[in-house]
């Protein structure tokens, strides 16, 4: 829970209601990956990197807890 008392301080300066769900998104695809016992950095970079060529009804493959199992 210490991440989401950290970001509470930051929020007021995420500048604009799109920022500010933006910055949600981020933080719930980090913690997810914390929660799925994967390192993010390497996650997102891993999915930013396929995530273009990749069939949008295939997109569970993706997710953290799939990337675990590797």
């Amino acid at each position: 829970m210490k991440p989401v008392a950290l970001g509470r301080k930051n929020f007021l300066f995420v500048g604009s209601e799109g920022g500010g769900k933006s910055a949600a998104i981020a933080y719930t695809l980090i913690e997810t990956a914390k929660l799925n016992g994967v390192n993010p950095q390497a996650w997102l970079t891993d999915v930013l990197g396929r995530i273009a060529d990749h069939k949008i009804t295939r997109l569970d493959e993706l997710m953290p807890w799939r990337y675990a199992q590797h």
